[in-house]
């Protein structure tokens, strides 16, 4: 397969990209990546396109059952010419709800062919109750076959590759909730050593004073949190506790599996 494989994921706490790096690794051995999960990637990545002799894997995580709503207005500079994409959304155990869907509705309003998709579940942002250590080995031997279940079909293509590719999920969209102005605290166990601003996909927290985080651009994606090797990040604000509480009360005892759509 001459096909060159291209990922691009916004993965701030490293499970989208487990799960998108795996299955380009089942398509072929070598992948360009584009991580977009910091601000300054997103403004160097900010109007890729591809051709139509290359292939797509693109990987977000579902926040609320969308995908995340700063990332429409990113995804719409994407551009293909008739190029074969892959669509995966990586959640936490609950529902992708309508994710899926809206990916696929903006990719192939960009160009692109819609071949193949997959609903993986990540560790719960919120949570290390709620599918922990997730996508773990199970999932990640799933993604491989899933990977060069796509390779064969990229060999083998026929007219079938143009089909519209079924997916779950509703329009209109699940309606988005206001976030709530929380922003994780910082304890005294905090070193200042900056790996939390450093990491943070918004640019929300001040590298000079890392308590100071600005709640309009927090995304409340917990990178800080899970990324602290001093555990000194954390969310007490009474509405994420709720969420927080909810999922795991609901959703820690259940494993769900991924769903995988092919043309």
């Amino acid at each position: 397969m001459n096909t060159k494989v291209n990922t691009l994921f916004f993965s701030p706490t490293n499970t989208t990209a487990k799960v998108c790096k795996q299955i380009a690794k089942g398509i072929n051995s070598s992948a360009l990546h584009y991580d977009i999960s910091s601000v300054a990637n997103r403004e160097k990545y900010s109007k890729l396109s591809f051709a139509n002799d290359e292939l797509l894997i693109v990987g977000l995580p579902v926040y609320a059952g969308r995908i995340p709503e700063f990332m429409e207005s990113y995804l719409e500079n994407i551009k293909g010419n008739n190029t074969s994409v892959v669509i995966i959304a990586v959640y936490g155990n609950r529902d992708y709800d309508d994710a899926l869907l809206e990916m696929k509705t903006i990719f192939t309003n960009n160009g692109f062919n819609v071949i193949a998709a997959g609903a993986f579940v990540g560790e719960h942002s919120y949570t290390n109750k709620v599918a922990k250590n997730r996508p773990d080995s199970k999932d990640l031997d799933i993604a491989t076959e899933f990977g060069k279940s796509i390779k064969n079909l990229l060999n083998n293509h026929n007219s079938d590759i143009n089909k519209d590719l079924f997916v779950k999920g509703n329009f209109p969209y699940r309606e988005r909730k206001p976030s709530p102005d929380a922003v994780p605290i910082t304890s005294d166990a905090c070193d200042g050593g900056g790996l939390c601003a450093e990491n943070c996909p918004m640019d929300a927290i001040d590298f000079e004073d890392v308590s100071n985080i600005d709640p309009k651009l927090c995304i409340h994606c917990h990178s800080c949190v899970k990324g602290c090797p001093q555990n000194a990040k954390s969310f007490v604000h009474e509405s994420i506790v709720s969420i927080k509480n909810k999922l795991i009360t609901n959703f820690s005892e259940t494993r769900k599996e991924p769903e995988l759509f092919l043309i």
